[in-house]
């Protein structure tokens, strides 16, 4: 009984010691003892000698920088897209700006599409129409002469307000829009031709007169009351044209409508001052000849507007 009672001391004794034996500790694998060495050099030596480039590296980004830099970036996008519509905003203001003139100019030139026909009645038509021809012409002499040559510096007035203000309201008023006129070279030769004719026919009229062809003879105080007025406009309506022409104005189609309109009226005055001065039959004839004359030429006018005006809704469909 005292062997069995003093032999489990002696077996934990023995156990004990074996379980605490270094040896259990040597089939372990041992870990590499340079493992922080290498890491520490790979990222100390940044030192490269002076035949070696030097090596790309890359230096690692944490999430919060990376956030960082994406807050910027949206940042900056954001603030590119609010400069632009800012840009876009100043550019339609301005634009705005441009055309706020460009409508009140529009407002202003709706009174014109009344303003210059009246300018133009009142000038030519009433004169000639409702004043009483004795009031004006005194006689077949310098005054009489005078006095209707004023008439037509009245009416000539007029009819170069009413071109300038159809000038106005034609042109575009916008400087980007682009304006060329090219006035056709067979309607100028036409229309030049047509002036010529009807300036050279009252000249050989004049001249076979004092030839002797034409009987009885006419004076010719009395030949430059009945047509100087005339001729002087037709050369006036001449320049006019060709200054048209030249400025390239829209109104190079209306000019001859106003002139010739005119004219028909001014040969008609010429027949009732023929018969105030006693004119000879053939110089009366002649005057009517003229009338025919410039109302053909009229009607031809009015063609080639009403002509003009399909060919410019031809070339807009075409575009």
């Amino acid at each position: 009984m005292a062997l069995l009672s003093q032999l489990p001391p002696a077996i934990v004794a023995h156990v004990i010691p074996r379980k605490q034996h270094p040896i259990s500790f040597s089939w372990r694998i041992p870990s590499p003892p340079h493992r922080f060495n290498i890491k520490h050099l790979c990222l100390r030596c940044t030192k490269v000698s002076s035949w070696e480039s030097s090596p790309l590296t890359y230096a690692p980004t944490d999430d919060n920088d990376g956030a960082a830099r994406g807050n910027n970036i949206f940042r900056s996008l954001i603030g590119q897209d609010t400069d632009e519509t800012s840009v876009s905003k100043n550019e339609d203001g301005a634009e705005d700006m441009r055309n706020k003139p460009l409508l009140q100019f529009q407002h202003l030139k709706w009174p014109m599409w009344l303003l210059g026909p009246s300018v133009l009645l009142a000038t030519g038509v009433v004169p000639t129409l409702w004043l009483p021809l004795p009031s004006v012409f005194l006689g077949p002499n310098i005054a009489g002469l005078l006095s209707l040559v004023g008439l037509d510096c009245i009416f000539n007035m007029g009819a170069t307000l009413f071109l300038l203000m159809a000038d106005a309201c034609a042109r575009p008023r916008s400087p980007t829009q682009s304006f060329n006129i090219q006035v056709p070279h067979s309607y100028s030769f036409w229309n030049m031709g047509a002036n010529l004719m009807g300036f050279v026919i009252p000249l050989l009229i004049l001249l076979a007169s004092n030839k002797g062809i034409f009987q009885p003879q006419l004076p010719f105080i009395s030949f430059a009351v009945l047509l100087g007025p005339y001729l002087l406009l037709l050369s006036i309506q001449m320049l006019t044209e060709m200054l048209t022409w030249h400025w390239k104005s829209p109104v190079w189609l209306v000019t001859p409508v106003v002139y010739e309109a005119y004219r028909v009226l001014q040969l008609m005055r010429g027949l009732r001052l023929g018969v105030e001065i006693g004119a000879p039959v053939w110089m009366v004839e002649s005057i009517r000849g003229l009338v025919s004359w410039w109302v053909l030429i009229l009607g031809m006018q009015l063609m080639r507007v009403a002509w003009f005006a399909g060919f410019a809704a031809q070339t807009q469909q075409e575009e």
